[in-house]
């Protein structure tokens, strides 16, 4: 994918607590997915992590984890989104997570890691109206309209009452350019890399130092 063009990859850890990591993926570990996300920078990707804010389990000290994970990585992206439950899962009965401690989350990443892209999730606007322009004003820099043609959006839903499904992809772009443009903001129209991934190698990094 690289050698064909491809700059971007996007996998999140998910949490940084081992040990809840295995309890939400049986016969897998964290360090296995760290040594992917390893493996694609060492290809030259620009690399998204990130994670589920509102995880049954979680505390303030694992999204701290998180958090830390995506420093050390030098993540160019980081996917911030809150936990959703879907009724047809061993989750289904869990709480889910809120727009505030995710937008918290956006904040505070944000200040970690001052030019990574940091997208305003869809997760986010479908469990609030609002939460896209939330994430926005919080430091989300980034949102991503659904391409995915009308007739095949209802069998992709990861969690319930996903936003847009009714919609075709033009119908989505103008609904979030208003939106953006609505709290103020302009629609970029460069690729959206992130500026640090396009500097020499050896240049500064995209983390600044936690004290």
């Amino acid at each position: 994918w690289r050698s064909a063009g491809a700059e971007r990859y996007l996998m999140r850890h998910e949490t940084a607590d081992p040990l809840l990591y295995e309890r939400l993926h049986p016969g897998r570990s964290l360090p296995e997915r760290i040594a992917r996300l390893k493996i694609l920078k060492e290809l030259d990707y620009q690399v998204g992590t990130g994670f589920m804010v509102g995880l049954p389990g979680q505390s303030a000290e694992t999204l701290a984890a998180d958090m830390e994970l995506a420093l050390e990585l030098e993540a160019e992206m980081v996917g911030i989104g809150p936990f959703i439950p879907h009724p047809d899962t061993p989750l289904g009965g869990a709480p889910g997570g809120s727009v505030e401690l995710t937008c918290l989350m956006v904040a505070l990443t944000r200040l970690a890691l001052p030019y990574a892209l940091i997208p305003a999730t869809t997760a986010l606007g479908s469990i609030d109206p609002l939460g896209r322009e939330a994430a926005l004003r919080a430091g989300a820099n980034v949102v991503m309209p659904n391409l995915t043609p009308r007739k095949y959006r209802p069998d992709y839903q990861v969690y319930p009452n996903k936003i847009c499904l009714g919609e075709e992809a033009t119908e989505c772009r103008g609904c979030i350019t208003r939106r953006i443009e609505g709290i103020g903001r302009k629609v970029a129209g460069d690729p959206g890399h992130n500026f640090l991934w396009l500097r020499p190698e050896g240049d500064q990094p995209n983390t600044v130092e936690l004290g």
